[in-house]
């Protein structure tokens, strides 16, 4: 098969390096890619959101199958425009990948589903929204209704901060339209947990926990960012907290999702917080999470082209998939200043060395004319390893990780420890 996946982050390197090992693929594209997706993937020079370019380019090259694994082409229907083309796509339909792109309507699916979530009201007017947060006081969650690359998100310790977040999202236009409806609710408390799903429209199959790291620095302070890291499996998400995810969130999402004509293939990322009155969603996702994607799927031990054309066909039932009894780390290596302002275009050195003990995804990379490694992003790459319990994965992630240097390098020391 020929095989295009789309995007060119850390998630995608994790998503080509799987399918790099499938017999069934035979030639195997990323558009746009980065300077190690390169190693394993020709690489297509087409943004990941230009729909009309890359389903021309599908169609000229005669892909079999394509994977659009980001949020923003998702939400823009390119898995739509693909099919209506004939060619075959993992992920879901655009009315289906709405349950990311739109705060306002996911929590509005679980009101009326009755999904546990955190309590809520939903605004497109500041005045009102500042009223709301005076009444209900601090901590207080504000979130952007759109897509925000992650940082959409502020949990406000204060009453001060959370009147902040919100004028800069509704007034200040942070997010652009993403901001222009604010969802603001109460700020559960209890560990995080997210649990990815392959979906094929009917039926869902879990992947093994993880937990992401989303702050910028340790002890979980600062900015909240794309993720800085993850560990896979998540500690206290035991068979009890699974079965009860089971029965009262994953399976009531997916029936509700097709009761609304949105039936949901691909994958189907659920966010909780398992709060002292049980396991409630923080968040929805319409594909695999960055960096969790890097976590799980190197624990993955089924052919992972296999479980995209079932998700497809609608015979995910009838796929065994198997994952090896490990422990996955996934640590962050950022530039200085991410999320905020930061430098690019620095050379990396240590990445065989540090390639010799871990799997080293990509994330914020090019390649230059003369072969060095460049950064080109904020979370530039994700340093993965294995082992056979959480702690020794963790220890080889971060011993891995000091092989690798560039300017104004920066990562976390607490990944998996807190």
């Amino acid at each position: 098969m020929k095989v295009l996946v789309v995007g060119g982050g850390g998630r995608e390197h994790a998503i080509v390096w799987a399918l790099s090992k499938s017999p069934k693929v035979k030639e195997l594209y990323c558009a746009p890619g980065n300077g190690g997706i390169a190693s394993l993937a020709t690489c297509v020079p087409i943004k990941a959101t230009d729909v009309d370019a890359m389903v021309d380019w599908c169609a000229a090259h005669e892909m079999d199958f394509v994977v659009v694994a980001p949020d923003d082409p998702l939400a823009l229907g390119m898995v739509d425009a693909l099919e209506a083309n004939g060619i075959p796509a993992f992920g879901p339909r655009k009315n289906a990948a709405v349950i990311e792109a739109s705060k306002v309507f996911s929590k509005g699916l679980m009101a009326k589903y009755h999904i546990p979530t955190a309590r809520y009201e939903t605004f497109t007017e500041l005045e009102p929204a500042l009223d709301y947060i005076r009444r209900q006081g601090a901590p207080i969650v504000v979130k952007a209704d759109g897509l925000a690359l992650g940082k959409g998100v502020v949990v406000a310790q204060t009453v001060s901060e959370a009147e902040e977040a919100a004028r800069s999202m509704m007034a200040d236009g942070k997010f652009g339209a993403a901001g222009s409806k604010v969802v603001i609710e109460e700020c559960m408390t209890g560990p995080e947990v997210t649990v990815l799903c392959f979906a094929d429209g009917e039926h869902l199959v879990p992947m093994p926990s993880s937990r992401d790291h989303k702050r910028a620095l340790d002890g979980d302070r600062g900015p909240n960012t794309g993720g800085m890291g993850a560990i896979s499996p998540a500690p206290g998400y035991s068979p009890e907290v699974a079965r009860r995810c089971m029965e009262e969130i994953f399976l009531p999402t997916m029936a509700a999702l097709k009761a609304e004509g949105r039936p949901f293939q691909g994958v189907l990322y659920f966010g909780l917080m398992l709060t002292p009155d049980g396991p409630k969603v923080v968040e929805y996702n319409a594909r695999f999470g960055d960096p969790e994607c890097q976590a799980v799927l190197s624990l993955l031990d089924t052919d992972l082209m296999d479980i995209f054309l079932a998700c497809h066909d609608g015979t995910l039932d009838k796929l065994e998939i198997r994952w090896k009894a490990s422990a996955a780390c996934c640590l962050v290596l950022a530039s200085g200043g991410y999320p905020g302002h930061y430098q690019t275009g620095y050379p990396i050195t240590g990445l065989k060395e540090a390639g010799e003990t871990a799997v080293v995804f990509h994330a914020g990379t090019k390649r230059a004319e003369d072969g060095r490694i460049l950064t080109s992003g904020g979370r530039v790459l994700g340093v993965t390893a294995v082992g056979p319990e959480l702690k020794s994965a963790i220890t080889c992630a971060y011993h891995s990780a000091k092989h690798i240097s560039f300017t104004d390098l920066h990562f976390r020391t607490d990944i998996g420890r807190t």
